[in-house]
């Protein structure tokens, strides 16, 4: 396969630091919002605090995360680092699944169902223990989602662990 000049692989790079502070920035706005942000003074207010977690999470860290994704593939692809030729890369690519994995099924809906929740009882869905339980796991796991992204973008700077095979 034919691997990227030094000018395409810096482009290429430069775009993946980009996504990636999408991924990781959207992500910790939206942890920060749930954790200091309360449920307003009215059922519409909840629901706007609802709808803008949603609308973070579609915009930002989704397109970021894909993002990521795909531009590691290229790099994988045009560049001598390629998909499992260095642990730190695998690990990476590990991961980065996981992570997309984690946030479609686990995170993405408990904030999608939150408004339904809100629309159904307003303001005193703040209450409902559904709603709490869904605000508590997005909470916890997105928390934790932030530190293995933070860990990915510690090993992309640090490069640790030898080829593989040395």
């Amino acid at each position: 396969m034919k691997k990227l000049g030094s000018r395409g692989q810096r482009v290429l790079k430069i775009i993946h630091l980009c996504l990636a502070s999408l991924w990781l920035g959207g992500a910790v706005a939206l942890n920060l919002m749930i954790t200091f942000l309360g449920p307003g003074e009215s059922g519409g207010e909840l629901l706007a605090y609802d709808l803008a977690r949603i609308f973070m999470d579609d915009f930002i860290i989704i397109p970021g995360a894909l993002g990521c994704l795909l531009s590691g593939l290229l790099i994988s692809l045009f560049t001598p680092w390629g998909f499992f030729k260095h642990r730190w890369v695998a690990v990476k690519w590990i991961l980065t699944v996981a992570g997309i994995l984690f946030g479609t099924f686990y995170l993405g809906p408990r904030i999608e169902g939150q408004p339904g929740i809100t629309l159904e009882l307003g303001l005193a869905a703040a209450v409902d223990p559904v709603y709490l339980a869904n605000r508590l796991e997005n909470l916890a796991g997105g928390w934790f989602q932030i530190t293995v992204l933070i860990f990915m973008v510690a090993i992309s700077t640090l490069k640790p662990w030898k080829k593989r095979g040395s």
